[in-house]
């Protein structure tokens, strides 16, 4: 008796239905990790301009202008010059952006006027602006006994 070796038509069809079954059920994890990466890439600029107004604010408080309510100015590395509200970096292109130095590329910075003042940073691709689920808020502090705040929204990321 011939036996002939290989699969039949049978096996063939189950090993592929059985590889559409994980490949449904495995593909819609690796569909958001695009978001999931904007919303990483978010915190952490949180935490990058939370850190830079901090280091801000602790070179306003050597300089002496915590508590100026005006426009003052701190150098932060002996060449850049940051615009400071209470010792904070204002919410200007002059105070909190060129602290962080977010790339035009990868960012989209915006000032939004009001009490107080605020920057909103996007990722670039993003709506930018004081309305976008994705983003970066920095607030300027209000008076001298109030810090500047920094929140991340990540809702539609």
């Amino acid at each position: 008796m011939k036996r002939s070796a290989g699969f039949t038509l049978i096996e063939l069809i189950i090993v592929i239905v059985i590889l559409g079954i994980l490949a449904v059920t495995a593909a819609p994890k690796f569909m958001n990790m695009q978001g999931d990466a904007r919303a990483a890439t978010v915190n952490g600029m949180k935490g990058a301009v939370q850190s830079a107004a901090t280091m801000v604010y602790s070179k306003a408080i050597i300089k002496g202008v915590e508590k100026t309510d005006s426009s003052t100015s701190v150098t932060t590395d002996g060449t850049t010059t940051v615009t400071t509200i209470y010792g904070y970096p204002a919410a200007t292109t002059a105070g909190i952006a060129v602290v962080i130095d977010a790339s035009s590329a990868d960012w989209t910075g915006t000032p939004v006027t009001g009490t107080p003042n605020s920057y909103v940073l996007t990722p670039a691709g993003m709506t930018s602006g004081a309305n976008a689920t994705c983003k970066v808020t920095y607030v300027e502090a209000a008076s001298s006994s109030a810090a500047a705040t920094t929140t991340a929204v990540t809702t539609g990321c």
